[in-house]
């Protein structure tokens, strides 16, 4: 059935495509795929099967830290379900405040600091790739961390700690599929990327439309009235197979 809990994974999702297109993702992809695969570039491209199993592993270790996160974020939201509706709307004014920081309304010097995880040299194997993983995850950059940000703090919203792990696993796996889809034909995605690069403002700015929306809903509590008006739009052969 279609409602919000489908409404909210396809949000994560999403927000994971964003991620994986902002400025502190993008630009790093084939670094980061040389760096696992221990290869050149031309070789990754060369050794696709090989260059995929890495990057299988490599997403494998930082969806392990974010569905973490939300089953913590979730763990506290229960922990505070008295306060649940006013925890709703403290995650929406928080959401929106990230959007306006997307969409260039105002600077804050924490998001724009680095603190990324570097390792010098990656332990050997697949377990290294994975092992890197967690510390893409672990130091995850603030610059993109409103977006990593809203949905923990919609996660928080949830009573269900079942919801929290599938909200950011719709996240980890909108930021996972581009990546793979990256690791396998890096050549095409360097040639891709020189052309998109000029677009990467753009996709910041419909994040920070997106979260502000997002928001606004939270606060107001017409997230659930959405959520039902898409299942009312929804024709009943397909809600049948939901």
């Amino acid at each position: 059935m279609l409602g919000v809990e489908s409404v909210s994974i396809s949000i994560a999702f999403l927000a994971g495509v964003i991620s994986f297109l902002s400025p502190c993702v993008l630009p790093l992809v084939p670094s980061y795929v040389s760096f696992i695969t221990g290869m050149s570039l031309d070789e990754a491209s060369d050794r696709r099967w090989v260059a995929f199993r890495h990057a299988l592993f490599f997403v494998s270790g930082f969806s392990v830290i974010f569905i973490a996160l939300g089953a913590s974020a979730t763990l506290i939201g229960r922990l505070l379900n008295f306060y649940s509706v006013w925890l709703e709307r403290a995650g929406g004014i928080l959401i929106i405040v990230f959007g306006l920081y997307l969409l260039g309304a105002f600077n804050l010097a924490v998001f724009s600091r680095e603190r990324r995880v570097h390792l010098q040299d990656k332990p050997v194997g697949y377990l290294g790739s994975m092992l890197v993983g967690i510390a893409f995850g672990a130091g995850w950059t603030p610059c993109i961390g409103p977006i990593l940000g809203s949905i923990l703090m919609y996660s928080g919203s949830q009573a269900d700690i079942t919801q929290g792990l599938v909200l950011l696993g719709g996240y980890s796996l909108g930021l996972a599929i581009p990546f793979l889809i990256a690791a396998v034909a890096v050549d095409h995605f360097v040639d891709w990327f020189k052309k998109y690069k000029k677009f990467i403002p753009i996709t910041n700015k419909i994040a920070g439309g997106i979260m502000v929306a997002m928001g606004l809903l939270l606060l107001t509590g017409y997230f659930s009235i959405l959520a039902g008006w898409l299942q009312s739009m929804t024709p009943e052969f397909i809600r049948s197979r939901l």
